[in-house]
């Protein structure tokens, strides 16, 4: 798609949106879900007959063929473009559940690990030096200000839509407004790298108390009950857990919330993560670029975007599986395989950022291999 700078659904222009509010809230978001197709059915066949003809065992490479087949019904193309360079997106935010006691951390941890991330401290920073990555931070709810200069650094966008949610075990966590104003954060921050040449986006997240959120969502949408999607989080005991577990039950009792009204139960006992990455994903989606999900957070987020588009899902590529019981309930229920399990429950885009030379390895496959009329190999008998 080729960008304009008039079409809200590519260019700068349509990026200063998000945090200008030119147009109408729900605009971008309309624009992005009419944008979204489902996977390219010529390039998935495409792609599957050439996996065939490679030279090697037909399905040999596992998992690594099917991205690459899912690449290409992304991309449209066979063999789909590399998905390089790649961006990893940390949306930052605050959640007023937090008052429940869900977490040992305190809620000041959420800027401060901003910092940490503009001053590349971070696992998150880390990774993706070794991937090759590029690190941007999103601030969309953090609840106190940022301890980093003015003027702002390279590497940090200021988007906050409200500073943190409110407690959903007694109100709303945000207003209908400020969910879609979220996701349209989302959608803008994912225009925005693919216009400057990203071919690859990985979700990241920050925000203490944020599992509580993602379990709440998770189960929201898939009806499992909150005792099996609720974990431990960033190292809260037995007894806090079982408290965690009370707290998603008591918000879902007190909102009802609808899985047939996306933004209504993102609203309702989601975070501003949580909404921003769900647009991160439909942005991709609309754009026909692939968006590796990092772990629980990312993956609750990624079923608000199902729900609003089920065919953004063909641009999502599972990175990994966390340890968070949550996670596997939500990666099942998008039909998601993770590419790796490393016991990982740091989030960030951490995990994201470990698939991703494997899912460029997975393209890099299927685009320079020989088959086996090109280098005079004999195949199998038929």
């Amino acid at each position: 798609m080729p960008s304009t700078g008039s079409d809200p659904s590519s260019g700068p222009a349509a990026f200063a949106f998000a945090s200008a509010s030119a147009l109408a809230v729900g605009s971008w978001l309309e624009r992005a879900l009419a944008a979204i197709t489902p996977a390219d059915p010529g390039a998935l066949a495409a792609a599957r007959d050439r996996q065939n003809r490679l030279t090697k065992p037909p399905g040999s490479l596992g998992l690594l063929e099917e991205v690459s087949v899912q690449l290409a019904g992304v991309a449209g193309s066979c063999p789909p473009p590399m998905p390089t360079p790649a961006a990893v997106a940390v949306f930052a935010a605050d959640h007023g559940v937090h008052a429940q006691g869900v977490s040992v951390w305190p809620q000041e941890v959420t800027a401060q690990m901003v910092a940490n991330f503009l001053a590349s401290g971070a696992a998150v920073n880390a990774l993706a030096a070794q991937a090759g990555a590029r690190v941007v931070v999103v601030d969309v709810g953090v609840a106190t200000d940022l301890p980093v200069p003015d003027p702002t650094p390279d590497g940090l966008l200021r988007r906050r839509v409200r500073a943190g949610t409110a407690d959903m075990t007694r109100v709303p966590a945000m207003t209908r407004e400020e969910a879609v104003r979220a996701v349209e954060v989302g959608i803008g921050v994912a225009w925005e790298l693919v216009d400057d040449g990203c071919r690859c986006l990985l979700t990241g997240d920050m925000g203490i108390a944020n599992t509580t959120a993602s379990a709440a969502l998770i189960a929201a949408f898939t009806g499992v009950d909150p005792d099996e999607v609720t974990g431990h989080g960033a190292g809260i005991d037995a007894a806090a857990r079982r408290r965690k577990v009370g707290v998603v039950r008591a918000a879902l009792d007190l909102h009802q919330p609808d899985p047939r009204d996306p933004l209504g139960v993102v609203a309702a006992v989601g975070g501003l993560e949580h909404a921003a990455l769900a647009g991160f994903v439909l942005g991709a989606a609309a754009r026909r670029v692939p968006v590796i999900l990092d772990g629980v957070i990312a993956s609750s987020a990624a079923l608000v975007a199902a729900a609003l588009s089920p065919d953004a899902v063909a641009a999502c590529v599972a990175g990994h599986r966390s340890v968070e019981p949550g996670h596997t309930v939500a990666l099942h229920h998008l039909g998601l395989r993770p590419l790796v399990d490393l016991g990982l429950r740091l989030g960030e885009g951490t995990g994201a950022l470990l698939a991703l030379p494997l899912v460029q390895a997975g393209v890099r496959a299927l685009r320079e291999m020989a088959t086996f009329d090109s280098a005079g190999v004999t195949n199998k008998h038929a």
